[in-house]
């Protein structure tokens, strides 16, 4: 069976039709039969300067508008004319375009866009016929700016609907909406006999006249028919808005509805402040937040659509039908509109470049939108074979045996039953992504049978006292109070879904009591931005287990109350997967990418979202997956690694576009790839154990001369383009924004400390190292590793770290310097002594803990590796201990059981870090862990004094 999709462009196409082409023509359409038959002379000669097989552009329709239209200024019969000339040519595209339709020579999106392309060329041009006429009458209208100038103004035409995805059907109307930019008045002269009239009659009258040049019907037809419903307040309102005027319109009284139909606004004809109006638009339609309110405006919407076509008995509509075009179309804009704030790319207004859009980022699977792709297509194609037949606006399969047959054959089908079959089949192929991602969205998280009155009564027999006044006090207080209806609905909606989530089988008494309070504190967070509302209730499964984080980590808590936007990933569950770092400096490029050039406030936002985000993924997957602590570790650090190296870039980027590149050391100019500059990391992102809270230990070191200038225009020497690199660095990681800080960043290990220069040479950072440095110091460089920079620069500062930790040191002055640094460290951090007398032990500070732990991994490095090079290889304790195992200095059995140790000390921290509390612990508990490393302190360094 041949179907309609199967049909291909043909390339050996000649301008003189084919017997069978003209037999394909008088099938498909008696519409453009009938002109045929009676230009058929004139279809020739049209035929022969643009064959069925070329493709036409906007500059070809705009020279052809310019020939059919052509009238002597002076007649008096130049309207008519230039009315009838628009109609001829509009009559023999349309007959060319049903006929490439009809021959398969064409593909849809081709001939969408020629449709578009011809509608925005006459469009472009009856603006400017009518203000030709309009302004020889009234003159120029004006309005004065800020300064009192006076200011011509514009018109903006906006194409809506199919026009402004740039996706015209064979016989489309157009839907507009006018905007100018002002209110004001003409400069007509009376000596030239012009009459001044104010600013909003003159563009209701070129508004009119755009609508008159095209829509009205004359014995060769119509352009286009024209509708204006779309425009601000309907039928009745004024026929052109002022740019002031439709921002307010927006803000008050802008519906659900009006964001799906501004979805599509695109700008037609250029005019100077079509960039306030597009960035106006862009706010409308889009929310900075994930934006779940599109899902309840969609249903609404299509139950209002299904009752239409119920009560008509339309169920033939292939349009507004089940599993129809306007079901693909709705699929496609809920999830632009619900994720386009955050994620730009989607916002694109075609829907086939949109459903690409929606897989390349994973808003729908590749299966889903190849099918719906598939769908669209055929169903597309079906509507143009319906509007060519009598060049009609209907989207109605026929209802007489002939036409249907007509109909069948022109779609290469045998009949009407065997097309009816592909039809069927297509359309119920749509109605099921329709059915599960917007009519019944709880359907595919399993939605559970919610006994609200019961589950309040079990609530309140398990709520301690404090949080059942806890939650009285939530619901009286002014907060609630002062809800509007449709927060507080929702609301209302969200509460029986949590209360469900709280008496989850997963959670005791003791876990709801200490979810409840957090979740109310989410709750007073997100009420007002009651979007994030329905997105609980719509997830009540994934909101299930939002509770057993709540219980387990205040932090947690904290951050989702703070950026109730991380709501979403999570809702999401992006936490069953964590990505490696390759897959996240992806992620972030991608996510930069969508960020105009020179937005600073940009880069600051999509930074902290990513950083954000993907920590909270790490939490939810280590609560909710029990990952392993050193892999959660190791996603927190990748994390820190990926952001530290797009600052880097950023900034880069940023000082080589103002100054030029700087000058290396070797002499010749730096790029892209070698920057110069390198980005070390000590302490816990140096040794790979970030936690969820933890500052960034940095050092920048750098390879640039410092005495030369940069290559640009305003050039600067190299220590100054240095300088002022890692100044912004520190400027995106610090800066604080809506979303927080990326990073709190610690740079007191630099060389000199916060005395010393913010970036030095690694020559400087050798000498330093090597002739200056404190033992601290060194200890400290057991730790540090390049995290972020030009590759050389990193493997030059490996090689001093390498050079320095294997000087030859006194065994007893590392002794004696390493347990001089851990009493004092204990003298100022270690846990007060009243504190062991009650029984308990710091798990960091406290002899035998942490730190104990570090220390001792520290010296074995300064002490062997001047004989045992392999010990300053790693800047983790795992491996160091690994690394000391093997060179025999020490038993394997010690070494394996002071990583288990310190493991488990850190696992310890980790958990008591994410339920708010102290790394304080019960000593009798931790007595034989704390008796074996002090045993192996003195074993390694010696006795020491108890304070």
């Amino acid at each position: 069976m041949t179907n309609v999709l199967a049909t291909k462009p043909t390339d050996n196409v000649t301008n003189s039709p084919t017997a069978g082409q003209l037999a394909r023509l008088e099938l498909a359409s008696p519409f453009a039969w009938r002109l045929w038959q009676r230009q058929t002379d004139t279809v020739r000669a049209f035929l022969a300067r643009f064959a069925l097989g070329q493709g036409l552009d906007t500059a070809v329709f705009a020279a052809l508008i310019a020939e059919f239209t052509q009238a002597d200024d002076t007649a008096q019969d130049e309207q008519a004319a230039v009315m009838h000339g628009l109609r001829t040519l509009r009559n023999l595209l349309m007959l060319r375009w049903i006929w490439q339709d009809a021959s398969g020579i064409i593909r849809l999106e081709d001939l969408t866009a020629e449709l578009s392309e011809f509608a925005d060329a006459c469009l472009n041009f009856a603006k400017r016929h009518v203000y030709q006429v309009l302004q020889r009458r009234y003159g120029t209208p004006q309005f004065d700016d800020a300064k009192n100038r006076p200011c011509a103004d514009d018109l903006a035409v906006i194409a809506m609907g199919k026009l402004g995805g740039h996706e015209l059907n064979l016989s489309s109307d157009i839907d507009l909406v006018f905007v100018h930019q002002r209110q004001g008045e003409t400069n007509g002269e009376r000596s030239l006999g012009q009459k001044s009239i104010d600013t909003k009659k003159f563009m209701q009258r070129w508004g009119q006249g755009i609508i008159d040049l095209l829509a009205t019907p004359t014995e060769a037809g119509i352009v286009f028919r024209v509708d204006m419903r779309l425009r601000p307040w309907g039928e009745g309102s004024e026929l052109a808005i002022h740019l002031s005027a439709l921002e307010k319109y927006f803000a008050q009284h802008g519906r659900a509805w009006e964001r799906f139909a501004w979805l599509k606004a695109r700008l037609v004809t250029p005019v100077a402040f079509a960039e306030p109006l597009d960035e106006l638009i862009r706010r409308f339609v889009f929310r900075y937040y994930v934006d779940y309110s599109a899902f309840a405006a969609l249903r609404s919407m299509k139950s209002l659509i299904q009752n239409q076509v119920a009560s008509r008995q339309d169920v033939d509509n292939i349009k507004l039908g089940a599993g129809g075009i306007r079901d693909i179309e709705f699929i496609v804009q809920a999830i632009q509109l619900i994720y386009g704030g955050r994620v730009s790319e989607l916002g694109v207004k075609n829907c086939l470049q949109a459903l690409d859009a929606l897989c390349e980022f994973d808003y729908l699977d590749a299966k889903t939108a190849s099918e719906l792709a598939a769908a669209y297509r055929f169903l597309r194609r079906v509507e143009h074979a319906i509007q060519a037949l009598y060049d009609e606006q209907t989207q109605r399969l026929p209802t007489d045996f002939a036409t249907r047959e007509r109909l069948a054959r022109a779609l290469n089908y045998p009949d009407w039953r065997a097309f009816m079959t592909e039809l069927d089949a297509v359309r119920a192929q749509v109605k099921v992504p329709f059915e599960r991602m917007v009519i019944d969205r709880s359907a595919i998280a399993k939605m559970p049978q919610i006994h609200h009155a019961k589950n309040q009564t079990t609530l309140s027999t398990r709520l301690t006292s404090e949080n059942i006044a806890r939650l009285d006090a939530f619901w009286h207080s002014s907060q609630v109070a002062k809800l509007d209806d449709e927060s507080r609905r929702r609301l209302n909606s969200a509460y029986p879904v949590l209360v469900h989530a709280l008496l989850s089988p997963n959670l005791d008494d003791t876990a709801l009591n200490l979810a409840l309070p957090r979740l109310l504190d989410l709750l007073e967070a997100i009420s007002r931005r009651s979007i994030y509302l329905i997105m609980l209730a719509e997830n009540p499964n994934a909101t299930g287990k939002l509770m057993p984080m709540l219980a387990a980590s205040p932090w947690i808590a904290r951050e989702l109350a703070s950026h109730p936007v991380l709501l979403d990933s999570f809702l999401r569950e992006q936490y069953r997967h964590l990505p490696d770092k390759p897959e996240l400096a992806d992620i972030l490029r991608q996510q930069l990418l969508r960020v105009e050039p020179d937005d600073d406030e940009g880069v600051l936002n999509a930074l902290r979202f990513f950083k954000n985000t993907q920590v909270l993924a790490v939490a939810a997957s280590d609560i909710l997956a029990e990952r392993p602590l050193m892999k959660v570790s190791d996603s927190l650090t990748y994390i820190a690694e990926v952001v530290l190296q797009a600052t880097l870039q950023l900034a880069f980027a940023d000082l080589v576009k103002k100054h030029g590149y700087p000058i290396s050391a070797h002499g010749t100019p730096v790029s892209e790839q070698a920057m110069g500059i390198a980005i070390i990391g000590y302490g816990k992102l140096g040794g790979l154990e970030l936690s969820y809270s933890s500052d960034l230990d940095l050092v920048f070191i750098h390879d640039i001369d410092e005495g030369a200038l940069t290559t640009g225009d305003k050039p600067i020497s190299g220590m100054r383009f240095a300088m002022r690199l890692t100044q912004k660095i520190m400027n995106y990681l610090i800066t604080q924004t809506r979303d927080g800080r990326a990073y709190e960043i610690d740079m007191r290990l630099r060389p000199s400390g916060q005395a010393g220069m913010l970036v030095v040479s690694t020559h400087a950072f050798l000498l330093y190292q090597s002739q200056k440095a404190w033992a601290w110091e060194h200890q400290a460089l057991v730790r540090a590793r390049s995290v972020a920079g030009d590759v050389s620069v990193c493997q030059t500062f490996a090689d001093i770290r390498k050079q320095v930790l294997a000087m030859p040191r006194a065994l007893a002055d590392v002794r004696a310097e390493v347990a001089a640094m851990r009493r004092k460290m204990h003298e100022h951090l270690a846990s007060p002594t009243r504190a062991a007398q009650a029984g308990q032990f710091h798990l960091k500070q406290d002899f035998g803990g942490l730190v104990d732990i570090e220390f001792m991994a520290q010296f074995a490095v300064l002490a062997h590796a001047h004989a045992y090079p392999e010990l300053a290889v790693w800047s983790d304790n795992v491996r160091i201990f690994e690394a000391l195992a093997s060179t025999g200095l020490v038993e394997a059995a010690t070494c394996t059981r002071l990583t288990e140790a310190y493991l488990h000390v850190r696992a310890a921290m980790h958990r008591l870090a994410l339920a708010g509390q102290p790394p304080i612990v019960a000593a009798a508990d931790w007595q034989d862990l704390r008796t074996f490393v002090e045993s192996v302190w003195q074993a390694w360094i010696g006795e020491r004094e108890r304070i």
